[in-house]
């Protein structure tokens, strides 16, 4: 693969495009892409008769990783873990999840990472759909987050990623504490969004745009696809974006025939 070096940001992918585990994946895109995303979507130890299995990567391999970016030139960026809560509405699941959070950011310190992505998950069967409900939620992620600032060199090391609820639910949040926002632009193409009124009030916060393609060719259109897999009006507005955003763009997809179109569609825009 050979990415068009003519757009104003840097390429990046996840560590998960060939089956097997994240250095290896470093190793073969690293000498492509600027920047690997990290995923860590899991964090909890899963069972086995012979007892628990850590899942998060040993010190040997953060070690490695180091020593990849140093030969590749190649920086990185932390998707942190999806199985843990910060705006649960049970306080153990939310100080369970500060706690792993930290524990996720203090392993992979030592490759200085350009920021950690966060999802606040919004679970309406739970919280209610209502303004009451989404004003406790928000409460509730504001808490975690303060909770966990005196453990990170900076709240702007956190980036809020936009899931499926609409981006002005975070607005509270981001309006409160220094986080930075994680755009992903295929969610809010997903979801019909507006991009540009999100850029145009926060850009100067968004170190890293998610791309990924969505085919709406389905009942329910697929996220995390190809992006020739989206149809151009739906995808223009985003490529505004892109003209002018200078941070790191991850194509965040999941195996290698999605990144390679992800990468010819990319060259041919510009």
């Amino acid at each position: 693969m050979i990415i068009n070096k003519k757009w104003p940001f840097k390429v990046g992918t996840t560590s998960f495009i060939d089956p097997g585990p994240i250095v290896d994946n470093v190793k073969k895109l690293g000498p492509v892409f600027d920047e690997i995303e990290l995923l860590v979507f899991e964090s909890q130890p899963f069972m086995t008769n012979d007892g628990p299995v850590p899942v998060l990567p040993k010190p040997h391999e953060i070690k490695e990783l180091a020593q990849l970016s140093r030969e590749l030139g190649v920086t990185y960026n932390v998707h942190l873990p999806v199985d843990v809560s910060l705006t649960s509405p049970s306080k153990k699941e939310r100080i369970l999840g500060v706690d792993t959070i930290k524990q996720v950011v203090e392993l992979f310190a030592p490759l200085a990472p350009s920021t950690h992505t966060l999802h606040l998950e919004w679970t309406p069967d739970n919280v209610g759909d209502g303004k009451e409900g989404l004003n406790q939620w928000q409460n509730w992620a504001l808490e975690s987050l303060e909770t966990l600032s005196p453990f990170l060199n900076r709240l702007s090391d956190i980036s809020i990623e936009t899931l499926e609820y609409p981006p002005e639910y975070l607005f509270k949040v981001l309006d409160t504490l220094a986080v930075d926002l994680c755009i992903d632009a295929g969610h809010l193409i997903k979801y019909n969004y507006d991009i540009k009124a999100l850029f145009d009030r926060y850009g100067h916060r968004v170190p890293l745009i998610h791309l990924h393609g969505v085919d709406f060719s389905h009942e329910k259109p697929k996220d995390h696809q190809g992006l020739d897999k989206t149809p151009m009006d739906r995808f223009l507005p985003t490529l505004e974006i892109l003209k002018q955003f200078n941070g790191v763009v991850s194509l965040e997809v999941f195996n290698r025939g999605n990144l390679q179109d992800s990468v010819k569609y990319l060259n041919h825009l510009i």
